[in-house]
């Protein structure tokens, strides 16, 4: 249908908190890149990283329950915060450590994937990278009404969240991740000849300002450096800058 004389299109944000999400859990920060990649096999150098940091990860955390971990901690109070058991449903950050720490090995996807574990296992906050050539305007951090379409990432039947859940969906209502940062689309995950990505990364705790911005600089560093990434966006936000324009 054809536009009106006078009449205007309303862009929507690539990324946003939605109002009722910023008022619940006031105290999200995210970081957000929007980018242009070229994917692959991880490169020597990537998966000897990966590896140096899982250990460095063990020997860190030996001792010490996950539960105890201030950026996971969060992740739990903000999981129960919208009616999810934290140890049924665990944030990914949690559950990458937490099968670091039983002594299990991350093996290697593709470069996405793998500097994506890297920058979770050293700061020890969520990190997704969604594959956007199937996203509708741009995606949107809000409560599930429940009704909203989720293939799950290991799985192909359309399946929907929970009302009241915290899903990232697009404008078309297609859900990419559940939970908040549980779990990933089918369609959403990074395979090798994905190109057009965004990425986060998010935290609750109290030192979150200062940990997403280390965890963004080196996702930064690490997708220029391994996907020969052109990034396009770069920002944090947070209840005082809650869309990425």
């Amino acid at each position: 249908m054809p536009l009106q004389p006078g009449a205007r299109t309303v862009a929507r944000p690539p990324f946003r908190y939605d109002p009722a999400v910023i008022e619940r859990f006031p105290a999200i920060v995210g970081g957000v890149i929007v980018a242009t990649v070229r994917n692959g096999p991880s490169p020597e150098a990537l998966a000897a990283a990966l590896a140096a940091e899982v250990a460095a990860a063990r020997e860190r955390l030996a001792g010490t329950p996950l539960s105890e971990v201030s950026s996971l901690a969060a992740w739990r109070r903000v999981f129960r915060g919208f009616g999810v058991d934290p140890t049924q449903y665990r944030s990914a950050a949690e559950a990458l450590l937490r099968r670091i720490t039983k002594g299990d090995d991350l093996p290697s996807i593709n470069a996405l994937v793998d500097l994506a574990n890297l920058v979770s296992v050293r700061h020890a906050l969520p990190v997704a990278v969604f594959d956007t050539r199937d996203v509708r305007g741009g995606t949107t951090v809000g409560f599930a009404e429940g009704t909203e379409p989720w293939a799950d990432l290991g799985g192909s039947a359309t399946e929907h969240p929970d009302p009241g859940e915290v899903i990232f969906a697009d404008d078309a209502q297609q859900v990419s991740a559940r939970r908040w940062c549980w779990r990933q689309s089918r369609a959403s995950a990074a395979r090798e000849d994905t190109v057009d990505v965004l990425v986060t990364v998010e935290g609750h705790h109290a030192e979150a300002p200062a940990d997403v911005a280390a965890a963004l600089a080196d996702l930064d560093r690490l997708l220029r450096e391994h996907v020969r990434a052109q990034v396009h966006r770069l920002a944090i936000l947070d209840a005082s800058r809650p869309a990425l324009e």
